[in-house]
């Protein structure tokens, strides 16, 4: 195992490395990742719900249902047209000021966005001005998810010790099914309502929670320490000016990589998640408290699968767990919607178990500590963000798209499942191309790739756990 010097333990102490407490410091650190992105993905969540469920109504009453429900498909991905610029500039202040102040200011710009949308007037209050104000609060969502995902995985991956990288990795990405069982259990209680009711009031609701989850959040981040590599890539004056530039110059196939695997895990997941919700109720039969309690049940699978795939490619390698899910993706693709379109309720929640607890966790689990792996340490945050964030512009857009490809196929499934299975096949190309990661050293002395040069050694050198 190579050792990266530091002049003294006193330095270790500050960045939450200490000798006494390593371990200790390490959970701290991937419990405040997990509560973080979970935090930040019931934000982000909840917006899509109401969108299937309720936007098309409330923000546009003048389209028609099919119409309305596009449009507010619509909002959902201009979300993810402003993820990868959220993944540049906080990526930049990421790998340039310190990954802890901004994950504190992804959480806080998150939740201030979302519980005004909460408060928005509808269109019948304030007119266009109310679907104006929306698309604006969901691109300020999207930007700050933006810099969530790439700044939580950086923090946990280099503070885990080499050999539980993928296992401590993971429990971040424990945020998306945990974000959706929170966002699902609110939206299945609130639609009990009345109709009446909830398109007036009841919606809301889940937005304004929002406010109680962001102060817990943001205290539980203020108690975690910066990671040491990072404070090895200030001491030594590594930190780049321009990291997204340095990114693409020297590591552009490692993003083009990531941006490839994320695809193939987005892509079906939004599908599951957010185009389903109307698709199911409306073409299909099946009542939207059947949809909302599937996808609870699966979301809750996939909060215990993702640590297990992550453990076993700290025991099997990336690339493996990968490959296996990602070829289980492409094979469920048409097999999912035969389970969905039976109408019957046990088959449409087995479906749902299957796309998330097994064929999203096994391919989203590893990524974390994959992409990491990839980039070197001082454009690591800018990297693994702009990667999983282009990534998240194409599978943001699946909702908008299969809702049209829908009503040109009078209601077919078939064009949805196609793009599933093509998604599953990207990540699987790409998955073959990309270098096994697991082992590899995080530190900046290793960073010789971007014409770096390894740090003076000294006579105190401190082991990656």
């Amino acid at each position: 195992m190579s050792h990266i010097p530091v002049t003294d333990t006193a330095t270790d102490a500050r960045v939450g490395q200490s000798p006494e407490a390593p371990r200790a410091a390490i959970r701290r650190t991937a419990l405040a990742g997990m509560i973080g992105t979970t935090i930040e993905w019931y934000d982000f969540y909840i917006y899509g719900l109401a969108a299937a469920l309720v936007f098309g109504t409330e923000f546009f009453p003048d389209f028609s249902p099919a119409a309305g429900t596009l449009a507010a498909f619509a909002t959902f991905a201009v979300g993810f047209i402003a993820r990868p610029l959220g993944g540049v500039i906080f990526g930049h202040f990421g790998d340039r000021v310190g990954r802890k102040n901004a994950l504190m200011l992804t959480l806080f710009l998150m939740g201030t966005a979302t519980v005004i949308v909460g408060l928005l007037p509808g269109y019948q209050t304030i007119g266009i001005w109310a679907p104006i104000l929306l698309v604006t609060l969901r691109f300020l969502q999207g930007f700050a998810v933006g810099g969530e995902w790439g700044g939580a995985v950086t923090m946990v991956v280099e503070s885990s010790p080499r050999d539980r990288r993928g296992f401590y990795g993971s429990l971040p990405q424990m945020g998306v099914p945990l974000g959706l069982v929170l966002s699902s259990t609110v939206f299945a209680a609130v639609s009990t309502l009345p109709d009446d009711d909830l398109l007036a009031w009841g919606w809301r609701i889940p937005f304004l929670l929002s406010i109680v989850l962001i102060a817990v959040g943001l205290f539980l981040r203020s108690r975690i320490t910066e990671t040491r590599t990072f404070a090895q890539v200030k001491a030594s004056g590594r930190a780049r000016k321009m990291p997204a530039m340095e990114a693409f110059r020297h590591h552009g196939k490692a993003i083009a990589l990531t941006v490839g695997m994320y695809v193939s895990a987005g892509v079906p997941f939004y599908i599951v998640s957010v185009f389903v919700l109307s698709y199911g109720s409306s073409h299909l039969g099946l009542s939207r408290s059947v949809l909302l309690t599937g996808m609870l049940i699966a979301a809750v699978a996939e909060a215990l699968t993702v640590p297990c795939f992550g453990a076993l490619s700290d025991q099997r390698g990336r690339r493996p767990v990968f490959l296996g899910a990602a070829a289980f993706t492409a094979v469920l693709a048409f097999p999912f919607f035969w389970l969905l379109a039976t109408g019957q309720t046990g088959l449409a929640w087995l479906a749902m178990l299957l796309a998330l607890a097994v064929a999203h966790a096994g391919m989203y689990a590893p990524t974390a500590a994959l992409y990491a792996e990839l980039f070197p340490a001082n454009v690591r945050y800018t990297g693994t963000s702009i990667g999983y964030q282009l990534g998240g512009v194409v599978a943001g857009f699946v909702p908008l798209v299969a809702g049209a490809l829908v009503g040109a196929a009078d209601g077919a499934w078939w064009p949805i499942a196609s793009i599933w299975a093509g998604a599953a096949l990207i990540g699987l190309v790409c998955a073959l191309i990309v270098r096994e990661s697991r082992g590899r050293d995080l530190h900046p002395r290793h960073d010789v790739r971007a014409g770096e040069f390894p740090l003076p050694r000294t006579t105190t050198d401190l082991p990656d756990d």
